[in-house]
């Protein structure tokens, strides 16, 4: 089947300076893909590469089958993270220019525009000059001018900054609406729980080269400590084959870290087992991405 993304040890460097070092990784239709890492890894070099902004040095890039080039580049939509509006403009004659840059007739332009500018609450400003927007209507026309020309890949820097609650979760629903109809998306952003909502699987980037490739689950799963989260309410008596209890936040929930040799398995039936202990809410501790973020990333 062919791929709207593959990179093959893939490396780029600016005089002395390495950015990308040697990444490989493969997206599929279809799906929510994060790409990760700390400021200066190689994440804005290895888009560039994408868009063929720049060549890479060693390895390949295939989009749907082909390589980089004109071709490809019209079924790309791009949001970078530093706005490309033009501020002196109406919002409608801004979308109007960006989506004939990608191919559109205006009339065209304008019917697809109606609908999305509809759709992101977005309508009523359409003669506002841009400058005049807030940075979260500038952040949703932004968007709007990636999406225009219904690409088949659409690659998104920082999507949600700038977005309040309601305009977050209106772009996740875009989002999860465009990977339905088989189209890809790959996401790059610092807000991991926006990742773990969204991602089926991710890329982490460090130094130029891949530290973390795989299911977001499965990755979890991996820093996975043995240990169980426990919320419930009575006096808990120490279990056998538990190492440490450890007061989480003010809700009572606790940390049950296991002694090697002990499986969560044995703890709930230890705890079913207690009397004067009611379990409300019982689950394997799973570390959230920022927390693998960091620990990757400082190197533990």
């Amino acid at each position: 089947m062919m791929l709207p993304l593959q990179i093959e040890h893939v490396a780029k460097s600016f005089a002395q300076t390495v950015a990308v070092r040697d990444v490989s990784f493969e997206v599929g239709a279809g799906e929510i893909f994060a790409l990760l890492g700390p400021n200066g890894a190689g994440k804005t070099t290895t888009v560039r590469m994408i868009l063929d902004i720049f060549r890479p040095d060693h390895g390949q890039i295939r989009l749907f089958g082909g390589l980089p080039g004109a071709q490809a580049r019209d079924r790309i939509g791009y949001l970078p993270e530093e706005r490309g509006l033009y501020r002196s403009l109406t919002l409608l004659d801004c979308l109007v220019y960006l989506a004939q840059l990608k191919g559109l007739a205006a009339p065209e332009a304008r019917r697809r525009l109606a609908g999305w500018l509809e759709r992101l609450d977005l309508a009523d400003h359409t003669r506002k000059q841009v400058g005049a927007l807030s940075r979260g209507m500038q952040q949703k026309a932004q968007f709007i001018a990636a999406l225009v020309h219904e690409p088949d890949l659409l690659i998104i820097d920082e999507p949600f900054a700038a977005l309040d609650p309601v305009n977050t979760r209106l772009i996740k629903d875009v989002l999860r609406a465009f990977a339905a109809r088989g189209k890809t998306v790959v996401m790059s952003t610092h807000q991991m729980h926006l990742v773990e909502e969204l991602a089926e699987r991710l890329v982490m980037i460090d130094h130029g080269e891949v530290v973390l490739y795989g299911r977001v689950d499965e990755v979890r799963h991996q820093f996975a400590a043995n240990a169980v989260q426990v919320e419930g309410h009575g006096r808990l008596e120490q279990l056998p084959g538990v190492a440490t209890i450890e007061p989480q936040g003010a809700n009572g929930s606790l940390l049950l870290r296991l002694a090697n040799g002990t499986t969560p398995q044995q703890i709930f039936s230890a705890l079913a087992g207690q009397s004067g202990y009611v379990v409300e809410r019982f689950a394997v501790a799973v570390p959230s991405l920022d927390e693998i973020f960091v620990r990757v990333v400082a190197g533990a």
